[in-house]
């Protein structure tokens, strides 16, 4: 006999789609849920570099809304609809130094990439979850969006702010339908992303990857853990959300940053 806990666990019989599930932080949410039994759905702008995925890939940009619209029927046709969406795709694209360095590209490049590409991929999938009456939906913010600093990654912070915003307000919208709106917002993780940044602030500054990040938690407030995520930790938080252990949650939004972020 099953445990309480392998039961509330399970995910056997659901359809997840994870967006940029091809690393980072994507594909430690798309293992993870796969491992509890979820038929897992990917999606990204490029192939994984992983030919042998055990999860489905299907390609788009979803900047571009034929691309959204194109996912969101492909996904209808072969399974109806979904139970679980984690948006997780977004990053930062804007230059550091401060607002004045910033272009009117910049600010709709970050705005596009990181609220309204899961605005307009909730618009398309999440009827299907309310003609159901249920579903959950994940959005992946970041402790930026309440913790912004001003010298890396102002225009990502402001999208990230008004995801948060957006989750909230979506939350309060479906959950009499029986659908659960959750954020959740990591501090630095070791991704690719993350490592690509920490090499590119310390070869700016002189510095050996390890003083750089260093600089950087310095400035985000520090990390009283002392390091890093991993994507991992990120996975089984999500995983516990889109759980029914967490049947009664909805609307909040959950700092996972090593305790960064000095609110009580």
């Amino acid at each position: 006999m099953e445990s309480n806990h392998q039961q509330y666990h399970d995910l056997a019989g659901k359809t997840a789609l994870v967006t940029g599930g091809t690393k980072g932080i994507g594909k430690a949410i798309a293992d993870k849920l796969s491992q509890a039994g979820a038929h897992v759905i990917i999606t990204a702008r490029q192939q994984p570099a992983e030919t042998r995925s055990a999860h489905q890939f299907l390609e788009a940009d979803l900047t571009k809304p034929e691309q959204v619209d194109q996912l969101a029927q492909a996904i209808h046709d072969t399974y109806g609809g979904l139970d679980i969406l984690v948006d997780n795709m977004g990053g930062v694209t804007a230059p550091g130094g401060g607002f004045s360095r910033l272009t009117d590209q910049d600010w709709e490049q970050e705005l596009q990439f990181n609220l309204l590409a899961t605005i307009r991929l909730d618009r398309a999938l999440v009827p299907h979850m309310l003609a159901q009456k249920s579903g959950v939906i994940i959005h992946i913010s970041s402790v930026a969006g309440v913790k912004p600093v001003w010298s890396h990654n102002l225009a990502y912070a402001v999208s990230k702010a008004g995801l948060n915003a957006y989750s909230k307000a979506l939350s309060n919208e479906l959950a009499p339908h029986g659908v659960r709106v959750l954020t959740v917002s990591p501090g630095a993780t070791n991704t690719p992303l993350m490592q690509g940044l920490v090499q590119k602030v310390a070869a700016t500054a002189g510095l050996s990857a390890e003083e750089a990040f260093q600089q950087m938690a310095a400035q985000a407030g520090g990390i009283p853990m002392g390091r890093m995520a991993e994507p991992e930790e990120i996975a089984s938080l999500v995983h516990f959300l889109v759980s029914p252990a967490a049947s009664y949650l909805t609307g909040a939004n959950y700092l996972i940053d090593g305790g960064t972020v000095p609110v009580v």
